[in-house]
């Protein structure tokens, strides 16, 4: 098996992919210790059940990326990918680009009926027929030299993704359903997808309180946090984890003896730096104008009391669900379903095939115009009155 360490082996195999009609690509990081992912392998393979497959090792001192960036722009060959999520974010994060035109096989597979967020392991089972070792899983991919197992295990990610991806294109193309595939796509090529901003960080803390001043306090503990972290490039839970952030807003730590109190905060957090931030933070919160305090969404609010009609959306979902083959949440979220019995009308459920599948049905039930019926095991749509 080859593993390429130099610019020029890896400028010719993917002079050699831009000939083909797609390449599959994988890739193996770490970010347990780091903000941000490390990029610490790149496995790619060319069609044909004997095409060539490779491990690029980014590692290697003097290896350059950009043939393999030269072939994401290189619109002629699709690029393949099993849940690119994390993948596609690295690219984005270390040159600013993406892999176009891209196909994930994961988004495929539920629009083809293989269930929620299906797994390459499955997805080989079924479709490839064949069987992963796992072993290597969860070890350390920045260490060098990697053995023979994790050799093999990271080529298997992009091997066996050849038959996938020839099976999963073959039937969007038999039911007519790869512009859905290509709109979920087009999300996972959106560079919003991966910026995450200091000050909307504080939208991601899961919270009861609906007190403006606690929210101010939270917003500024989470812009601070994200902000450091993304500085330093360490997981924001080495700054301030969840429980704690939410226990200083809530106890409004106004000196380092009071900061010292806090029973969920970690000690590195306690002094110096982080310390400091953590006090400016909580400052800023408490000096935050009335009229600038983050307000609860009283739409969201008014969800808590249209539970009865949310259920009839969520026994409207599974049926369309099982109607199509297309998976649940893949179509729409519980929280998408709880917005359009709340009447907030402007999500993606509303929109492209979503609405073609789910989303024009679901209206029609919030203004009483159809009703579900039960008959024979399954539920049918029927007019109302």
């Amino acid at each position: 098996m080859q593993t390429i360490t130099t610019t020029e082996d890896l400028a010719r195999f993917c002079a050699a992919a831009k000939a083909e009609a797609y390449v599959t690509l994988d890739t193996e990081f770490l970010r347990e210790r780091t903000y941000w992912s490390k990029l610490c392998l790149v496995q790619m393979a060319l069609p044909g059940k004997d095409g060539a497959a490779v491990l690029v090792d980014p590692l290697a001192e003097g290896l350059s990326l950009e043939p393999l960036y030269d072939l994401f722009r290189h619109e002629a060959t699709v690029k393949v990918f099993h849940a690119a999520r994390q993948d596609l974010e690295i690219f984005f994060v270390e040159a600013g680009v993406f892999p176009k035109p891209l196909f994930d096989t994961q988004i495929a597979a539920m629009v083809c009926g293989f269930g929620e967020q299906v797994g390459y392991e499955t997805l080989v089972k079924k479709i490839a027929r064949q069987g992963l070792d796992k072993t290597s899983r969860f070890t350390d991919w920045s260490r060098r030299p990697l053995s023979e197992a994790q050799m093999a295990y990271a080529l298997a990610d992009v091997t066996h993704l050849r038959v996938i991806y020839e099976f999963l294109s073959k039937e969007l193309k038999k039911s007519g359903r790869e512009a859905w595939v290509e709109e979920e796509e087009a999300i996972l090529l959106n560079p919003e997808t991966y910026i995450t901003r200091p000050e909307d960080a504080w939208l991601r803390v899961k919270t009861r309180t609906s007190s403006g001043r606690f929210l101010a306090i939270v917003r500024e503990l989470a812009r601070f946090r994200e902000s450091y972290a993304q500085s330093r490039n360490i997981p924001r839970s080495r700054v301030c984890k969840d429980d704690a952030l939410l226990e200083l807003a809530s106890t409004k730590p106004t000196s380092i003896d009071e900061l010292g109190k806090s029973r969920l905060l970690l000690r590195e957090a306690r002094r110096g730096e982080i310390a400091d931030g953590i006090l400016a933070a909580v400052k800023a919160g408490l000096e935050t104008r009335p009229e600038d305090c983050p307000k609860v969404d009283d739409a969201r609010e008014h969800v808590q009391g249209n539970s009865a009609l949310s259920d009839l959306l969520r026994v409207l979902l599974k049926a369309k669900s099982e109607e199509t083959g297309v998976a649940p949440k893949l179509i729409a979220s519980a929280s998408e379903l709880d917005e359009i019995a709340a009447g907030q009308l402007d999500g993606q459920v509303l929109h492209g095939w979503r609405r073609e599948v789910f989303g024009a049905d679901a209206l029609r039930l919030v203004r009483g115009e159809i009703a579900l019926s039960a008959r024979g095991g399954a539920v049918r749509v029927v007019p109302a009155g």
